[in-house]
């Protein structure tokens, strides 16, 4: 039996930023959120351990499993994502056995009825695939397949880290951005509000006190990451970015 909700939170790719996701639940303890659906790549970042803490102790949260997560809980990145290496070692080191063996347990996907939105199917990447690359320039018909068997109205998918709202095929399929590594034209953490319709929202918080905690944490090429929570890619590179690998990714 699918959840029921009548205001829900849709948190995606925290990337082990605390200061965003403490901004983030902030505004959303002012809305009178009824659940929080944090939609994958949790812990990969510079806060690894403290994030879940934060995450797990709400009552009201509910969780899937993204692509992150799982080489995390599970194994080595990828081979396409082997530049990660060094991220991957440093969080592991940082999380316990515990947390990787609740990382490794999550679902992929949730079905949550919202009131007056209908049904809505949260996943990472397509419901196919933790992995599977959806952006706001993916072609109908590539999109179309992999709603093949998706009998809910509305698709919240993350994963590619820039929002967007469209329509396919009489479904709503939705990104929610990223809390913690937005590659959204301007700073903030993204998140989406689901109740009888969908707003794509985004949170300020203190990104000078956020580079403080960052840097003091080890974090392998902090001063990168701090340089993109700062003054991230624009929303069209970034699509760009991402359609091109999903052309690489695709059989011959």
């Amino acid at each position: 039996m699918a959840t029921r909700a009548a205001r829900v939170a849709a948190l995606y790719d925290i990337h082990g930023n605390l200061p965003a996701l403490d901004a983030v639940m902030a505004e959303i303890d002012s809305l009178g959120i009824d659940l929080v659906v944090v939609g994958g790549d949790i812990a990969s970042g510079p806060l690894p351990r403290e994030t879940l803490d934060a995450l797990r102790s709400r009552s009201d949260a509910r969780f899937i499993r993204g692509n992150a997560d799982r080489e995390l809980a599970v194994g080595v990145p990828a081979p396409e994502s082997k530049a990660a290496l060094p991220f991957w070692e440093w969080t592991t080191t940082h999380l316990d056995d515990g947390q990787r063996t609740w990382l490794a347990g999550l679902e992929l996907s949730l079905t949550v009825e919202v009131q007056g939105l209908g049904s809505v199917l949260f996943c990472h990447g397509s419901p196919r695939s933790d992995e599977e690359i959806i952006t706001r320039l993916t072609p109908t018909e590539r999109i179309g397949p992999m709603l093949d068997h998706v009998d809910e109205e509305v698709v919240v998918c993350g994963h590619t880290h820039v929002q967007f709202d469209r329509s396919i095929g009489g479904k709503r399929v939705v990104n929610s951005g990223s809390v913690g590594l937005p590659y959204e034209d301007e700073p903030g953490a993204f998140w989406v509000l689901l109740s009888n319709d969908i707003e794509l929202r985004r949170t300020e918080y203190d990104l000078d006190e956020a580079a403080t905690l960052i840097g003091a944490t080890g974090f392998p090429e902090s001063e990168e990451l701090i340089e993109i929570l700062k003054r991230p890619p624009s929303s069209e590179e970034a699509s760009a970015h991402f359609e091109k690998m999903a052309a690489d990714q695709a059989p011959d």
